[in-house]
């Protein structure tokens, strides 16, 4: 009886855990956040607000750590552009955030040009 309780606990424990993991490392969709980065920069290049269409910052700039604190405290001053970044969607800003990271300098695959 004592193992069958056990084995229960064990498997709610393992369940909630799994879930709970898996909430918590929600990642965006890294092409439409290459995609939406692009499109933030041509956005301003047409407003007359940045000299390049290219974006100019490449993900391999910064470590995957970097990447995340920036996009945790939220403070994109950094990467110019304030009213359309202003304008973008939480969804839009976890997909920026996913390709940013998942091409950091120190990822499995950095990005190799901008």
């Amino acid at each position: 009886m004592i193992k069958k309780v056990l084995f229960v606990l064990t498997a709610f424990v393992f369940v909630f855990t799994t879930v709970g993991i898996g909430l918590a490392l929600e990642k965006g969709n890294k092409r439409k956040g290459k995609y939406t980065y692009r499109k933030v920069y041509n956005a301003c290049f047409e407003r007359g607000e940045v000299a390049s269409k290219t974006p100019p910052i490449s993900p391999a700039d910064k470590t995957q750590a970097e990447w995340t604190a920036l996009f945790e405290s939220a403070d994109f001053k950094e990467f110019g552009c304030q009213d359309e970044w202003k304008e973008l969607s939480d969804q839009a800003v976890t997909d920026i955030y996913t390709y940013m990271h998942d091409h950091a300098a120190d990822s499995p695959t950095p990005a190799k040009c901008k």
